[in-house]
């Protein structure tokens, strides 16, 4: 089955391009099935290139996706078009205001790790669609700095500023092999890293949450969150090939000191063509958070959140 986009919407025209079956709203609402309702919070600077990497691993399900675009409020994106987010976004306001429920809710990171959690300045909107989860979505998976928000809104466990930043694609290990989140995952793999935070497993696992994929180099990459119907995950399994590339494009054009992201292009060679190494158990992952949706949800969505 397909996810099903907008016509208009960027991704959808990159995703028919890939071979990733697409469908339009009209042709989704004469499906005589249910289809899982997804969202996605973006709360990235590029609108765009998040809201298609995510859109290409959840349209690799064999279900039928009804994927919607949501924002915060009041923040205003700066590297988005403003009638781009008229088109496609829905303001989390509007969307808690009608009652309506979903599946799945991904929570993406952001670029504001340095701050406190408390002094972004939309913290406490975060924190409302975080409790209103709860209520109204049957499964989240908060992404990197959205992960390590949730975790620290629902525990109150500490993120922790590094001394360096983690750049690069780093091995981890399958804690969990019998869990359905790692189905068909191999003993270690390969997993995009950009951040200059962490969560240490010691605290992580002292507020009763499971470690599923760790690192000893990265710390916790995937934790479980039963109590809260949630997954966590502080790595970028959704990243093109070239996404690294392109930050540490940028910051070398800047001037902004950067090393050369470890295990990503050959020999460590940036004038070389990096290699995606991680595809496959990004599809993996994503899908199985899919196939555990599709296994518990309730078919009467009115009943998603109820105890």
């Amino acid at each position: 089955m397909p996810i099903t986009l907008p016509s208009d919407l960027p991704a959808y025209a990159v995703l028919e391009r890939e071979g990733v079956m697409v469908m339009g709203e009209d042709t989704a609402e004469r499906q005589d099935i249910r289809r899982l309702r997804i969202g996605l919070l973006n709360l990235m600077p590029k609108k765009i290139q998040t809201e298609t990497q995510f859109a290409r691993l959840i349209g690799a399900t064999p279900l039928q996706i009804d994927f919607q675009l949501i924002r915060m409020s009041e923040h205003e994106s700066k590297n988005a078009s403003a009638e781009h987010m008229e088109s496609f976004y829905r303001p989390f306001s509007e969307v808690a205001a009608t009652g309506e429920k979903f599946d799945g809710l991904i929570i993406t990171g952001a670029p504001i790790e340095h701050l406190p959690f408390e002094e972004v300045t939309y913290w406490n909107e975060l924190q409302q669609v975080m409790d209103w989860t709860q209520t109204h979505v049957h499964s989240t998976f908060g992404v990197c700095w959205g992960g390590m928000a949730m975790i620290n809104h629902f525990h109150g466990v500490p993120k922790h500023l590094l001394s360096a930043k983690l750049f690069g694609c780093l091995r981890h290990q399958n804690l969990a092999p019998a869990s359905p989140y790692l189905r068909g995952f191999s003993d270690d793999v390969l997993i995009p890293v950009s951040r200059w935070t962490e969560m240490k497993a010691a605290e992580v696992k002292a507020a009763g949450l499971s470690i599923l994929i760790g690192s000893g180099e990265a710390g916790p990459c995937l934790v479980e969150d039963p109590a809260h119907r949630a997954l966590y995950i502080f790595n970028h399994f959704e990243y093109d090939s070239g996404t690294l590339k392109e930050e540490y494009d940028r910051d070398v054009s800047t001037g902004s000191p950067i090393n050369v992201p470890v295990n990503y292009y050959p020999n460590d060679d940036p004038t070389r063509q990096p290699l995606n190494r991680w595809r496959s158990h990004a599809h993996l992952l994503y899908g199985n958070w899919i196939n555990e949706i599709y296994q518990s949800t309730p078919y009467d969505m009115a009943r998603i959140g109820m105890a």
